[in-house]
C-alpha cells in the first residue's frame, strides 16, 4: 500500500515538473539558457523565419495612365500589325470596335520610382510601350494620389522609358543585383493588371539570359511564373526583400491571360539604358550593317556548315555599311567579337551594340572552312534602322 503511494505520488511529481518545463522552454526559453548554460540557438531547433512583405518598396509601384488622339487610317483594319500577337496582346481591339477619327484613346500600364529629390523631382521607369505616342500622362500612387509626367527618354529597342514628375515625399524603390539573382528565387510582380489596382503575385525566377521572346531588338529577359497580366507591364519584379531585379515587359500567352511564363527587362539594362536617357535624351549604341541568325538545322544545311560550328550566321549586310567596308559578306560565321565569344545573334547585337562607336574592333568568322580575321569601324547605330532593313529588303 506504501508502495503504492510512493509510485502515485512520483508520477505526480514528474508530470507536474514535465509541465513547467513545458511552459518555461516554450514561453521563456532564455531563463532555461541562463540557468542551464544552453546555447539559445540549440533551444529552439530549426527557427523558422518569415520575410515580410517590403511594403515601402511595393509603394514605390505606380499605374500609369495615358490618352492619346487617334486617327483612324483608311485600311486600318488590313495592317499587319493585327496579326502581331505581342500587338494584339497590349493593344487589341475587336475589328467591330475600331476607333472612329480623332477618337481620343486611353491605355494603362504601371511604373516604378526609381528616384526623387528635395524638390519633388521624380523619376518613374516604365515599359516604353506603355507610353507610345501618349498625349498625356498620369501617374497614380498607392496613396491615391495623382500627378502629371512628362517623357524623359524612350528606347524601343529594348522597351524602356523614363517618365519626370514633380510630387514630394514619394516612396522609392531600392535597386538590386542581377548577379544575386538565381533560377529558383522568389521573386514578387508588382502591377496594375487589368487596371484593378495594385496587385501583388509571387513566384520563381524560371530562367535567366532569355530572348528571341517579344520582338525587341535587345533582348536579355528574367523569366518568371510570377502572374503577369495586361496592365502589369512596367511594373516591378522584385526579389523576396522587395528590391529591384527587372521590369515586366512581356508574356508568352495565346489568349491575353497569363500562362505562368512572364518576362523581365533586366536591372543591369535598365540601369544602362536610364542613364543614357537622362544623360542624352536617347541611347547610343555601336552598329555594324548586319543582319545576324542562329545556327539552326536549316542553316547549316544552307550554308553546308559541319555540325560542330558554332557563332551566328550573317544572313544579310547592309549595303555601304562598316560591315562591308571590313569585309563582311553574307554566310560568314561570326564566333568571335573582340574577346567575345559569340554563341548566337543575341549575342552578336548586344556585343556590337555594347561597342562605342568609331571603335575598330577585330572580329573572327567562320569562312569557306577556315577562320578568318577581319577589322571593323564601329558605327553608331541609326535611329531609323528598322526603316533601313525593310528597304534593303525591297
Amino acid at each position: 500500500m506504501n508502495m503504492k503511494k510512493i509510485w502515485l505520488l512520483f508520477a505526480q511529481v514528474v508530470t507536474v515538473c514535465v509541465a513547467i518545463l513545458f511552459v518555461l522552454t516554450t514561453l521563456k526559453p532564455h531563463w532555461l539558457n541562463s540557468r542551464l548554460g544552453v546555447s539559445a540557438h540549440l533551444v529552439a531547433a530549426n527557427p523558422v523565419t518569415v520575410t515580410p512583405i517590403p511594403r515601402m518598396n511595393i509603394k514605390a509601384v505606380v499605374n500609369v495612365f495615358t490618352k492619346q488622339k487617334r486617327k483612324r487610317m483608311n485600311g486600318f483594319e488590313n495592317d499587319s500589325r493585327l496579326n502581331d500577337p505581342f500587338f494584339n496582346f497590349f493593344f487589341n481591339l475587336p475589328r467591330q470596335q475600331m476607333p472612329p477619327e480623332h477618337n481620343e484613346g486611353t491605355s494603362l500600364g504601371s511604373g516604378v520610382i526609381v528616384s526623387t529629390d528635395v524638390e519633388g523631382t521624380t523619376l518613374v521607369i516604365t515599359n516604353s510601350h506603355v507610353i507610345d505616342q501618349a498625349d498625356t500622362i498620369e501617374l497614380v500612387l498607392s496613396d491615391g494620389r495623382r500627378a502629371a509626367a512628362t517623357v524623359v527618354g524612350s528606347d524601343p529597342d529594348t522597351d524602356i522609358a523614363v517618365l519626370k514628375m514633380q510630387l514630394s515625399q514619394v516612396p522609392v524603390i531600392e535597386w538590386g543585383e542581377l548577379a544575386d539573382v538565381r533560377v529558383g528565387d522568389a521573386v514578387l510582380a508588382v502591377g496594375n493588371p487589368f487596371g484593378v489596382g495594385q496587385t501583388v503575385t509571387q513566384g520563381i525566377v524560371s530562367a535567366l539570359g532569355r530572348n528571341h521572346v517579344s520582338g525587341n531588338t535587345f533582348e536579355n529577359f528574367i523569366q518568371t511564373d510570377a502572374a503577369i497580366n495586361p496592365g502589369n507591364s512596367g511594373g516591378a519584379l522584385t526579389d523576396s526583400q522587395g528590391r529591384l531585379i527587372g521590369i515586366n515587359t512581356a508574356i508568352y500567352s495565346k489568349d491575353g491571360g497569363s500562362l505562368g511564363i512572364g518576362f523581365a527587362i533586366p536591372v543591369t539594362t535598365v540601369k544602362q539604358v536610364m542613364t543614357q536617357l537622362l544623360k542624352y535624351g536617347s541611347v547610343t549604341r555601336g552598329y555594324i550593317g548586319v543582319t545576324p541568325m542562329d545556327i539552326t538545322d536549316v542553316i547549316q544545311e544552307k550554308f553546308n556548315l559541319s555540325a560542330n560550328i558554332t557563332g551566328s550566321v550573317i544572313a544579310m549586310v547592309q549595303p555601304n555599311s562598316p560591315a562591308t567596308g571590313g569585309g563582311i559578306i553574307v554566310g560568314d560565321v561570326v564566333q568571335r567579337i573582340g574577346n567575345t565569344t559569340i554563341k548566337d545573334s543575341a549575342d552578336l547585337l548586344n556585343t556590337i551594340a555594347s561597342t562605342p562607336p568609331n571603335t575598330t574592333i577585330a572580329i573572327q568568322v567562320w569562312r569557306a572552312g577556315k577562320l578568318v580575321e577581319l577589322s571593323v569601324k564601329i558605327a553608331k547605330r541609326p535611329s531609323n534602322i528598322q526603316k533601313m532593313q525593310r528597304e534593303s529588303q525591297e
